[in-house]
């Protein structure tokens, strides 16, 4: 690593913003969001979407609650000037939506684009071209008058083609492309010279969008240039300030947020954050932080799947198992120690109370997610998670014993075949260590009587392998007069019963833990349409591994 050259990148350096307001800001409601995935998004694809496709993924976006479309570069290819004659010809586009088109500042680019528009209800025109000091100098070749020129003609001519097409409601929208790197004072003079040249009003806005092209810094200098920016920008009133984060550093989310501290009205970028390089920002996260945040976020994921497997169609590009909110495993909790903070959480979230449950920042149902997959067993799980599933699944509500116990079985069963297990292999660890039958007897009948002081009196009639026998006891309650039928030397340290269900034929199970002779620990259930019945032949099952003590209870 001491060779590594990191003197070859110099280090970013901060806007001049003292002052700055938006740390103390907070975020109130939603963004205007627009969906770049059928430009930008597509853009990045290796083998770009077909007109098809496009227009199933338009309908999908539409589906979405997405009021603006990026949907196209018409002059760039036969492809996407098709594609926008097909949803305008076919009537395609909600009278709510807005499709909007790229360009860059071209006479012939610009034409190809109006032509691509023609018969459009509401359409925006996006303007484009870099302005920071790499791409003046290395790709264009001119100075910052040269490139203000550059967008001022673009700009122009662009308002001569509206007023050819005075049946389409129009909108302009500009970027300096690369805003996240040019200076200060020359971004503000690029912008200023194109709003001027426009001259929008509060009834008739245009957009500036300032783009974080290539990530060049921190989250929090992005958002200064955009406060820096917006408060000295001439026509604030209006402008509708856009902004477009890529994710070169990881933290597009991060940066848009920000920026919309920072005076940003609305934000492009593309679902589960599909573009060029590593991406535009994510649109489903940067939403459903919103949400988690108690702000609509005016679209719809409440099926979080459905989105996420269509977009995985569309584009052949996987969305990661551990991607926030939509991930396949993300409120997936293998752990011992979450799944019994999450177990816990259920137990004592109400429905008409604010959402705070551990580990979860939302709902899962609110995406669509059922709760089936919230904990999954393996080696690493503890007892929490397993008495979780078998509740939701078996309607089981272990003892702590149980739950311990259990946990150590499924451990070492998870260990062996190196996998997790499925709801219905736990029940069956369950099933086989304590609903086991009485392998030495076998509970025949039994009868119950109270006397006027509350002892009741017991006996249980058992076939054993050597014939029949009866056990006789009293006490205060059907387990002691049990105990009283056997040997001193059998205690009930736990017994617990309860419904597997509701209503009259709902069936019972029960739950003991004994100490058996020489202090030996024993758990065992089970199962009966009569409570009575299903606590005997609990106990019973539990002494299965010590025959002796029901035979000295029969011979006394």
């Amino acid at each position: 690593m001491l060779a590594f050259p990191a003197n070859r990148y110099p280090a970013f350096q901060p806007w001049p913003l003292p002052d700055r307001q938006w740390p103390s800001r907070r975020q109130t409601q939603a963004p205007i969001w627009l969906s770049t995935d059928l430009r930008d998004g597509n853009q990045a694809l290796a083998e770009p979407l077909t007109v098809a496709q496009k227009l199933h993924f338009f309908d999908l976006l539409v589906q979405c609650g997405f009021k603006e479309i990026e949907v196209a570069f018409p002059a760039a290819s036969q492809t996407d000037f098709d594609f926008v004659r097909c949803l305008i010809e076919e009537g395609r586009v909600p009278d709510d939506v807005t499709l909007q088109v790229i360009t860059q500042s071209r006479a012939d680019l610009i034409a190809r684009t109006f032509d691509a528009l023609h018969g459009a209800r509401r359409a925006i025109v996006h303007l484009y071209n870099a302005t920071a000091p790499a791409w003046r100098e290395m790709v264009f070749g001119l100075d910052v008058a040269g490139v203000t020129q550059l967008a001022v003609d673009g700009c122009r001519l662009i308002r001569e083609h509206t007023q050819q097409q005075p049946d389409t409601e129009w909108v302009f929208q500009y970027s300096p492309e690369t805003f996240s790197a040019t200076e200060p004072e020359v971004a503000l003079s690029v912008c200023t010279a194109v709003i001027d040249c426009w001259g929008p009003t509060p009834g008739k806005p245009m957009i500036l969008n300032l783009p974080a092209t290539v990530e060049m810094s921190t989250p929090n200098t992005y958002a200064d240039q955009i406060e820096w920016l917006s408060r000295r920008l001439p026509y604030r009133d209006s402008l509708i300030l856009s902004v477009h984060p890529h994710n070169d550093r990881g933290s597009a989310v991060a940066a848009a947020e920000l920026a919309m501290l920072a005076g940003a009205q609305r934000v492009e970028g593309c679902l589960f954050g599909n573009g060029e390089r590593t991406g535009n920002v994510d649109l489903v996260t940067l939403a459903l932080n919103l949400y988690s945040q108690g702000i609509s976020p005016s679209l719809d994921f409440s099926d979080i799947d459905s989105l996420r497997r269509q977009v995985e169609d569309f584009l052949q590009l996987p969305v990661h198992p551990r991607h926030p909110y939509a991930g396949e495993l993300v409120y997936t909790a293998f752990s011992g120690s979450h799944q019994d903070a999450i177990r816990k959480g259920f137990a004592q979230q109400k429905a008409d109370e604010p959402w705070r449950l551990p580990y979860l920042p939302i709902d899962p149902a609110d995406v669509g997610r059922s709760y089936e997959a919230v904990i999954r067993v393996n080696s690493q799980s503890g007892k929490g998670g397993i008495s979780w599933l078998l509740e939701r699944h078996y309607g089981l509500r272990l003892p702590r014993a149980f739950q311990t116990d259990l946990s150590r079985r499924a451990q070492q069963a998870a260990d062996s075949n190196g996998k997790e297990l499925e709801p219905v292999e736990l029940y069956a660890l369950f099933e086989a260590a304590y609903l086991r039958p009485a392998s030495n007897w076998r509970y025949q009948a039994h009868s119950l009587s109270s006397a006027a002081d509350g002892t009741v009196t017991l006996e249980v009639q058992l076939l054993t392998a050597t014939g029949p026998c009866t056990l006789h006891g009293s006490g205060t309650g059907l387990i002691s007069a049990l105990l009283d039928a056997l040997p001193q030397t059998v205690q009930v340290v736990d017994y617990q019963e309860h419904a597997l269900a509701s209503g009259a034929d709902a069936t019972a199970i029960c739950y003991v833990e004994l100490m058996l002779p020489q202090d030996k620990g024993m758990l065992a259930a089970a199962r009966d349409s009569d409570v009575e019945r299903a606590a005997l032949r609990a106990v019973l099952a539990g002494l299965s591994s010590e025959p002796a003590v029901i035979h000295m209870a029969a011979a006394t």
